[in-house]
């Protein structure tokens, strides 16, 4: 009998005889098909919430532009006064906001407004980790100055 086909008969007999390896290659298979589905879920789930944060920022900033626009035209024909009428910005933000759908907190300065959003966002494979929604926040605030001739 040649080495060769001791060998094969060997392993063959080590594959039947139900060795000590029993299972491990089913537990690595379990660890990281485990690890796979985590990294997937966190890449979808966050991925959406960045780019839910990303459309907060963006109504925020238009909510923002929207209130900026609210000035104070006697101040300005007269004193050359740049300044926001403040009831009127916050209504035009927030008028803005309820267009588009969204909840968001109005501040307004004399010659700025801040406008913060919040937006929640469903989960889809971070379920199976117990989180079921994440939350984005974005703020943005816009000047009222008067440009150059």
């Amino acid at each position: 009998m040649s080495p060769r086909f001791v060998i094969y008969q060997s392993r063959r007999h080590a594959l039947r005889s139900g060795g000590v390896d029993d299972g491990s290659v089913t537990a690595f298979t379990v660890v990281a098909l485990t690890g796979v589905l985590l990294f997937l879920a966190i890449t979808v789930d966050l991925g959406q919430a960045l780019a839910a944060k990303v459309q907060a920022l963006g109504e925020a900033q238009d909510a923002a532009r929207a209130g900026a626009q609210a000035l104070d035209l006697s101040a300005l024909r007269s004193s050359g006064t740049v300044r926001l009428r403040p009831s009127a910005a916050a209504q035009d933000a927030r008028a803005y906001l309820a267009q588009v759908g969204v909840a968001g907190k109005v501040t307004v300065g004399t010659d700025d407004i801040t406008v913060s959003v919040t937006r929640t966002v469903p989960t889809h494979l971070l379920t199976l980790v117990g989180i079921s929604s994440l939350t984005v926040h974005a703020s943005t605030t816009a000047h009222a100055e008067q440009s150059a001739p």
